[in-house]
Parts: structure tokens; sequence; C-alpha cells
């Protein structure tokens, strides 16, 4: 198939540099940054896995695993019907429709589509902001990416309890300001913060970003690991940012 026979109107195809891997992005859309890069990263699956992607926009995320781990299947669900299009055919592009899915569904009516603890693991780039309390963008598509408006933090981690088997592990990327009511909401649904790092736009920075694994129904104990720091005083990336854009 012709890569461009799969484009619409503003769309391109962007090389992911993983396993010549590519995906269809929309420049009038939202498309994927450096949080679901490093989310990648710090994703840490077993061979055999089955996971699932919420909030996955353009797919971005299952296919950068699907390249770099052993997982056997990966499902990514996608609310609004041209982003979740533009991930199909991201998959289709990349010759993988054997080991991703892509969903177009309101996860907060996955229950009735996946049977209860049938993941073992669930990656989510949420929205990150609260309605009213940020400046709200006027695109719809970006605002639904950004903002609380179709699923709230509360919803994406109550559907992520409910679709992990117990020790199942939930990775998630989010804002530091909100730390304390994730952890608070992930002990809601018997989901124990095992892991946490803190992403650091420069050295003498606030920080911008936060990494968290936890574990359904798992035992108390977390290990906070190093900070990241993403630039050097120059403005250029810090060798460990620039070995994992080098390897995605």
């Amino acid at each position: 198939m012709v890569k461009n026979n799969l484009l619409k109107e503003n769309e391109r195809i962007d090389s992911l540099q993983r396993n010549g891997y590519s995906i269809i992005q929309n420049s009038t859309r939202f498309c994927f940054g450096m949080d679901a890069v490093l989310l990648t990263e710090f994703v840490k699956l077993k061979k055999g896995d089955k996971v699932v992607d919420l909030c996955t926009g353009t797919g971005v995320i299952p296919i950068l695993l699907s390249a770099k781990t052993e997982a056997k299947h990966f499902t990514g669900v996608e609310i609004q019907e041209e982003v979740a299009d533009m991930a199909a055919r991201s998959v289709i592009l990349n010759d993988i429709t054997d080991k991703i899915d892509i969903v177009c569904e309101d996860l907060n009516n996955l229950k009735g589509v996946f049977e209860n603890a049938s993941f073992d693991a669930v990656t989510v780039n949420p929205p990150y902001m609260i309605p009213g309390k940020a400046l709200m963008n006027p695109d719809e598509s970006k605002a639904i990416a950004r903002h609380e408006i179709k699923c709230t933090l509360s919803d994406v981690l109550s559907v992520s309890s409910s679709l992990l088997k117990n020790g199942g592990k939930l990775f998630m990327v989010h804002k530091p300001e909100r730390l304390n009511e994730i952890f608070t909401e992930m002990k809601k649904v018997k989901l124990e913060p095992k892991r946490l790092r803190i992403v650091y736009p420069r050295v003498d920075s606030k920080p911008n970003m936060i990494l968290i694994e936890g574990s359904k129904c798992g035992n108390a104990g977390m290990i906070i690991e190093k900070p990241l720091i993403i630039y050097d005083e120059s403005g250029a990336y810090m060798p460990e940012v620039s070995k994992i854009y080098e390897e995605n």
C-alpha cells in the first residue's frame, strides 16, 4: 500500500526513528510530545503482557512500545473519532495490525467493552488540566486532549483499576501539582503507588512532569527514582534524554 494513500487533508507522516516505524499526524490537531516519549521509556513490560493504552491519541505509545518490548498485544483507546482513525491508519502504515488494535470509545464505557481484570498493564497520558483552572484551547480536539472535558483523573484511575489484573501495572505521566490528588485517587481504587520519577526542564527549575507506576492491590512501598533533567545550561538535551530520543 502506498503510504500517501493513507493520508487525509493536513496530515503528514513523521518518522519515529524506531524499527522503521512512522506515525500519521495532523498539523491542525494535537500532536504527541515529549511526555509520551518519556512515558514509553519509563514503562516496564514483561514478555507476553496484554496492554491497554487509554487516551491513546494518534497511537504513539502503543506503537513505540510494540517496537521496544516483548508485550504480546496492545489496545489503544481514543474517544475522538478522527484521532482514533489516524491511529488506526498508523497501525496499518507500520504493518502491525496483529500487535495493535485501536478502539474508538469513551473510556467510561469500557466496562461494557472489555472484561474486568483482563489486562496486565495500563499506560495513559491523560488530559492534565481541570476546566476553569487553565486557559482552554479554542480548538475542540486540542482542548479534549489537554483538559478533563471527556474524562477526569478519577475516571482514568477507576477504569484502569477495573481493567487490570491483581498485580497488574499502571504507568501514567501527569503534572506534579496534582501529585497529592493522584495518590489519593489511586488509593481509592486499590492502585498502590510503587515508583515515581520527577522531570525537570533544567536543574534549577521547577518540575513540569511526573512519571508514576502503580500496582493493582500491591503492597505499600514506593521507589523514588533520580530526577530526570531535560536540558543543560546551553539548552541542549542532557545525555540521558538524548539517549532516549536516539533509541526512539
